[in-house]
């Protein structure tokens, strides 16, 4: 093995062991696993760490087998499952080293099964940024302190279900799926596999303390359209790849474009959800009445206007929910009709910022602008 090739071949031997093991949804998923097990090993290097998400709508889709097959390879793992916060606290703080987090059932902190987990929520929601700490109140005696404990260090989850958006848009998300008849792969024993996990665990972190000097100055050319906190969770990840070379740097960026774009399909928040189905509400009107719009919001096939928590949505609703959008009703005329309504033309800044295309579709839709430029 030539020096020039060592990085790029080390990666292609963490692509090929995991392989063994997971059945990865598509490549672009087994290649990010790979650049983030990777980058745990730097993680001095980094301003940022992403969160890497292993989440399935139903058990037996190997998220679990994900995290162990990461445990061999990233250094001083954690698998935190029913832990206490004081224990990840002390964990994450501990002088030694961050740990890397391999957070298991995740639902049960930020699920609907999930109960008092407040501690470790804030940890997770801060941990992402370097020199980020967690606060606490602490009980000593009769006197209530408080203390900043460090909690900047690498995570993995895995879960059923979603999660909040403060931890998705900080996270490569892998939807996970169950294997089908023809995916097959090796049966994982922990005792037989360790030691072969631990070698190439060996010469990541050999890597590693040779290249983390100088990889964090790195700014990596960015795909088109992949920005702002896409861009904050992909840099170490094509950081690393770029570091590796050989085909990795391409490989990275096209996995990139691909888990970002299909994050943008997530399922939408109420308040987005009604914004689009207000476009099609309005239609090519001017002006509707509110309760011509909760008529018509109402009748849409599939829409959840008529059913939000056992009743159709209010006059009042309607403004609420609409308001942090900047839209307020007010007096209409509509043909020898006055009364409450909503203009279309006071929805045109919303609909531009929450309803624009993907941040990599839209580096070549067409605008309104040019469209009309071009009529």
């Amino acid at each position: 093995m030539e020096d020039d090739d060592f990085a790029a071949d080390l990666l292609d031997e963490v692509y090929a062991f995991t392989g063994r093991f997971v059945a990865y949804p598509s490549e672009d998923a087994h290649v990010a696993h790979v650049l983030w097990i990777a980058h745990a090993h730097m993680m001095a290097a980094w301003e940022s760490t992403p969160r890497i998400a292993f989440l399935s709508p139903e058990p037996g889709s190997g998220k679990t087998r994900a995290l162990e097959i990461s445990e061999l390879l990233v250094p001083r793992p954690v698998e935190a499952v029913n832990v206490t916060p004081a224990y990840l606290f002390r964990k994450v703080a501990d002088e030694a080293g961050a740990p890397t987090i391999l957070f298991d059932e995740i639902d049960t902190v930020f699920g609907p099964r999930a109960k008092d987990n407040e501690e470790i929520r804030g940890l997770l929601n801060a941990g992402h940024r370097r020199g980020a700490v967690a606060g606490r109140c602490v009980v000593r005696g009769k006197i209530v302190e408080t203390e900043e404990i460090p909690a900047y260090c690498a995570v993995a989850l895995a879960g059923l279900g979603d999660l909040p958006d403060t931890i998705l848009t900080r996270s490569v998300i892998i939807r996970m799926r169950r294997r089908s008849p023809e995916e097959t792969v090796e049966a994982y024993r922990r005792r037989v596999h360790k030691p072969e996990g631990d070698e190439v665990k060996d010469r990541l972190a050999g890597w590693a303390s040779f290249v983390s000097a100088d990889i964090g100055e790195a700014w990596p050319e960015m795909p088109a359209g992949v920005k702002d906190r896409d861009a904050d969770v992909w840099e170490p990840l094509l950081a690393v790849a770029d570091a590796a070379g050989g085909d990795w740097p391409e490989r990275a960026r096209v996995s990139c474009v691909s888990l970002v774009s299909a994050s943008k399909v997530a399922t939408p928040s109420l308040g987005i959800r009604l914004l689009s189905d207000m476009k099609l509400v309005f239609g090519f009107s001017e002006r509707l009445s509110t309760k011509g719009i909760i008529e018509n919001l109402c009748s849409l096939p599939e829409a959840p206007w008529g059913d939000l928590r056992g009743k159709a949505i209010s006059d009042n609703g309607l403004a609420d929910r609409l308001r942090p959008y900047g839209i307020k009703s007010k007096q209409i005329r509509i043909g020898d009709w006055t009364g409450k309504g909503y203009d279309r033309a006071d929805f045109y800044d919303a609909w531009q910022r929450y309803l624009s295309l993907s941040p990599i579709e839209s580096e070549t839709a067409e605008t309104p602008e040019t469209a009309e430029a071009a009529e």
